[in-house]
């Protein structure tokens, strides 16, 4: 709208005899205007065909414990450092001492509240998305644990399940996702059933939390690296059995950590994700229920119970003359229990050819 009324505008102070000093400026300032509006369409034109670059995955990188750093040298930028290593390699690194009041770690940073964005921070308040980066020259990225998921995130049993359950052995090792600072390591008597629980606020504004350890070996306000050993996988808390509860919040609403990692692979879906608001619900609370814990693996207990009894089930094919009786005698069992394994009762007529449960 705004091209035509300037061309409509040129027409006019073109069609104005004779041109005077002023009504020239007064054109050139119209064309400058009209060559702007020109590139601003031709610049939104090529940004609408400009194809979108699909997602990388991110490999995993190593943490190597051991290394020591034995210089540092400026970068220009004082919120980053030049690290020189003993083993003659080098990378850049955030200066800690630089970002360590930025409001990333001072907003709602508490070493005993779970949740401490609960009553600050409402679900209501965030923005529809927010683009979050996960890695850069500065922010490296390390699995937690690398496994095929038994237990997804979303509700289960109609109670919230905030995280995703990875099956690990006791003492298996656990790394920081990112680059971060624990806030919170605790033990399982304050944990309200994590078991022996990290928490990891994260340079990118994430947390990460690390759930039924056998033991943590970093403390609350300790600086971690991506791929840092923190702790080692166990079955402490409200669990039945050796797994890794893993979860990644934004501002305290958790979302589904598959849309960040593929846990058998080990890699970091992209290297920007785009966190939509809709993510964030199951519904709103931040607390994470783990009532259902025992009742499942009873669940599962019974299912693989099912699963052998039916393997080893036998089967009688009825002949002419066989009754029910007689079957009962042939494979020593009950009449009774003939019934109850096929849905039958003591009259039912046996049709010669059917096929009948008798183990």
């Amino acid at each position: 709208m705004k091209l035509r009324y300037l061309f409509t505008a040129l027409l006019f102070t073109g069609a104005a005899a004779p041109l005077q000093a002023q009504s020239i400026d007064h054109m050139r300032k119209l064309l400058q205007e009209i060559q702007q509006e020109i590139d601003c369409l031709e610049k939104e034109q090529a940004e609408t065909l400009k194809p979108r670059k699909e997602p990388q995955p991110v490999e995993s990188t190593e943490y190597v414990d051991g290394v020591i750093a034995v210089d540092t040298l400026p970068s220009g930028n004082d919120a980053v450092m030049i690290v020189l290593f003993n083993d003659n390699t080098w990378k850049y690194l955030r200066n800690r001492d630089y970002v360590k009041d930025s409001e990333i770690y001072t907003r709602c940073w508490d070493t005993t509240k779970l949740f401490p964005y609960r009553d600050v921070v409402k679900l209501a308040d965030l923005p529809r998305s927010v683009d979050i980066e996960l890695v850069d020259s500065l922010k490296c990225y390390h699995y937690p644990y690398k496994a095929a998921i038994r237990s997804k995130f979303g509700m289960r049993r109609r109670r919230k399940h905030q995280g995703v359950d990875l099956p690990l052995k006791t003492g298996d090792p656990i790394y920081a996702t990112f680059n971060g600072k624990v806030r919170i390591s605790i033990p399982s008597s304050k944990s309200g059933g994590y078991g022996n629980l990290i928490v990891i606020r994260h340079d990118n504004g994430l947390e990460t939390f690390y759930g039924h350890l056998s033991e943590r070996i970093v403390h609350a306000d300790e600086w971690v690296e991506a791929g840092q050993i923190i702790g080692y996988g166990g079955s402490t808390g409200r669990s039945t059995g050796p797994h890794l509860h893993f979860e990644t919040r934004y501002c305290g609403q958790s979302f589904d950590p598959e849309r960040l990692i593929d846990f058998q692979s080990g890699n970091l879906r992209r290297e920007t994700f785009l966190l939509k608001k809709s993510y964030l619900d199951i519904h709103s609370s931040a607390s994470q229920d783990f009532e259902d814990e025992e009742a499942e693996a009873n669940d599962e207990k019974r299912a693989e119970e099912a699963r052998k009894a039916l393997a080893s089930a036998q089967y009688h094919k009825i002949r002419s003359g066989d009754t029910l009786g007689g079957i009962a005698v042939r494979y020593g069992t009950t009449v009774s229990r003939l019934c109850q394994l096929n849905g039958i009762s003591r009259t039912t007529t046996l049709r010669i050819g059917r096929s009948l449960r008798v183990r």
